[in-house]
């Protein structure tokens, strides 16, 4: 299931794509009524720092919400996000009214998730105290390489969601969000890809997210696009944290009836507002299952995109 569109709204704004109107003098909207979208094409002579200056000459920043960035790479697609991601960290004194961000917005024509290379975030959200929401799409695909990592532990008070898709996360990150200090944190999504674009983690890695003792905010958790989803089904299944989530996603990944067992066996989910596991490869038998436990008790299930059996594949690797 590659990704085929670029999306249309962004922290409950409309996405503005910059590029045409700042070429052609198209009028541009209200500073804060939009998602600010800035993107280079392919085949496009100019750099992601030509079209930044041009966007914080024309548009008056203070009142901008929320910035998504496309492609930062024109017609290099290994080039990592360092220099567009310390543009965008220096210029914190101009954004202050920022509280979301979208780094690597690129459909699969642009870019392969595997290809995207992040960089540091850290410089990132210590520069932007108030940044309420990020979301950075690709990871660096190692080939049996250690990751360098792209985020250390630090303590942000104001960050409430945090997405992470990737082909194939390294477990620096897990282990880095675990430790990290994030009181106002509600939601949390990790793609977590497969170990041929990257993905190390174990889940050992994720013993310290599940225990209840951290993230004392988080309501809705997602662990996606993984090739250990039976693993994980039964290690959230059995963790003192799912007492306190709302919303669980084990979606677009390899989950099978052993996992949806061990869902089922674990403690009670009936508390849950949705349990989204689109994207599965469960049985019949085991979809009622889950229809007539969870789903008469009021639960919301996503079991749409029920695939064959015979080569378990995670939705997004490449």
């Amino acid at each position: 299931m590659a990704i085929t569109k670029h999306i249309e709204e962004f922290h409950g704004l409309p996405v503005f794509n910059v590029a045409g109107p700042l070429a052609d003098g198209t009028p541009l909207p209200a500073p804060g009524d939009v998602a600010w979208r800035l993107d280079i094409d392919f085949d496009s002579e100019s750099h992601f720092e030509e079209q930044w200056n041009a966007f914080l000459a024309a548009v008056d920043t203070t009142e901008v919400r929320a910035l998504v960035v496309g492609s930062w790479w024109g017609d290099e697609p290994m080039e990592p996000l360092t220099d567009a991601l310390a543009l965008i960290a220096g210029a914190a004194w101009r954004l202050p009214a920022l509280r979301a961000l979208f780094l690597g917005e690129a459909t699969y024509e642009e870019n392969e998730i595997s290809w995207i290379q992040p960089a540091d975030l850290t410089p990132l959200l210590a520069a932007y105290p108030l940044l309420t929401e990020l979301v950075v799409r690709g990871a660096y695909s190692t080939y049996g390489e250690v990751a360098p990592p792209y985020l250390t532990p630090l303590r942000h008070e104001h960050l409430r969601a945090l997405r992470f898709e990737t082909g194939g996360l390294s477990a620096t990150v897990v282990r880095a969000i675990a430790g990290c200090e994030l009181p106002a944190l509600e939601r949390l999504e990790l793609w977590l890809g497969i170990a041929d674009y990257g993905a190390d983690t174990t889940l050992d890695d994720f013993a310290p997210l599940l225990d209840g003792t951290r993230l004392p905010a988080l309501r809705h958790l997602g662990l996606e696009n993984s090739d250990q989803a039976d693993g994980l089904a039964a290690a959230i299944a059995g963790s003192p944290l799912v007492a306190r989530l709302s919303a669980v996603s084990l979606a677009l990944g390899t989950l099978s009836d052993e996992g949806a067992a061990a869902l089922l066996d674990g403690g009670p989910l009936t508390h849950l507002d949705s349990l989204d596991l689109h994207h599965h490869y469960l049985g019949e038998e085991m979809q009622q299952r889950l229809r007539d436990t969870l789903g008469a008790a009021g639960v919301a299930l996503d079991l749409s995109q029920a695939e064959g059996k015979d080569f378990p594949y995670v939705a997004n690797s490449e």
